[in-house]
């Protein structure tokens, strides 16, 4: 089903889902329970017309295994009945609603008028889909694939030549002459040297969801115009503004401004010129129930025609 529904697709069906009224402050926190093979999430969301959950693991052993380190399932109810109307692949949603997160702050705050160089974090599905979501908005120059293991960075950067792309594999400092900078990896400390990071360059983190990771420093955070999906969700959850505020470096109002801002045009999109923009992302219930329903309607139109 994942595959009616491309990233930038999915990214319209978030902004629409938006301008709609939807309040990502109202939305359901997250539960998350250890359990001997990592960590199982519940994560729910309701809107007039539908509503759904999903249960997904996180399975840190399970790469060394050859299996997906998401796994889960998504269960697509029908709002005023909860009726059941669709059982999706949990991961698979995950990994087209991430990326078109990215996608929809990259279309506000990402330079325009010229072609990109990307410095991409990561070598997983999630660096793949945002390779692809980057390209739905934005062209791109150059792209440099850094990863902790050599092959998975010359594996997508091979991938990124068949897109058409110029690419190479490289290593933190290539930040230096980034464009846009997007981190989606597994670390827990920060991945780069934010003092690197050029005014007017945008960086995206999406790979944790804890308050003790991040993959992006505090000199990075403090001299950023910062955006996030909800301050609330961002407040409890995003490691890479939770610890510079412990450090003392920011307060809470550092946050320039929500997804919603952007959408609405309540904050003028394109960013400012004279600091970075960073974009941090925990992945949020109401997201996977937008995607949800929009691969939901899809299919439906398909197997109509």
């Amino acid at each position: 089903m994942a595959g009616l529904l491309t990233p930038a697709g999915a990214a319209d069906a978030l902004a629409e889902a938006l301008r709609a009224g939807l309040d990502p402050e109202a939305c359901p926190q997250r539960t998350a329970l250890t359990v001997p093979g990592g960590e199982l999430l519940l994560m729910p969301a309701a809107t007039g017309a539908y509503a759904g959950v999903k249960i997904a693991g996180v399975a840190p052993d399970n790469p060394g295994r050859g299996l997906p380190r998401i796994t889960g399932s998504y269960l697509l109810l029908d709002g005023p009945t909860l009726r059941p109307l669709a059982l999706l692949d949990g991961a698979a949603l995950t990994t087209l609603r991430t990326p078109a997160v990215s996608a929809l702050a990259l279309r506000y705050l990402a330079p325009e008028g010229r072609a990109l160089r990307l410095v991409l974090f990561g070598a997983g599905p999630q660096a793949y889909g945002h390779l692809e979501a980057v390209l739905a908005v934005r062209p791109l120059a150059e792209v440099v694939v850094v990863a902790r293991r050599p092959e998975g960075a010359r594996e997508l950067a091979e991938y990124a030549r068949t897109l058409g792309v110029r690419a190479r594999t490289g290593t933190a400092g290539d930040v230096t002459d980034a464009d846009l900078v997007v981190c989606c990896t597994t670390a827990r400390e920060p991945l780069f040297d934010g003092r690197l990071v050029a005014p007017g360059a945008t960086v995206v983190a999406v790979g944790s969801h804890e308050p003790t990771a991040r993959e992006t420093d505090t000199a990075l955070v403090r001299r950023a115009a910062v955006y996030v999906e909800s301050r609330a969700a961002a407040l409890r959850e995003a490691g890479d503004l939770l610890v510079p505020e412990a450090e003392g470096a920011i307060g809470p109002g550092h946050i320039s401004g929500t997804l919603a801002d952007l959408v609405s045009g309540r904050m003028p999109a394109g960013g400012a010129a004279s600091c970075p923009q960073l974009f941090k992302s925990v992945g949020m219930a109401w997201e996977d129930l937008a995607v949800a329903v929009a691969m939901y309607v899809a299919a439906g139109a398909n197997s109509a025609t």
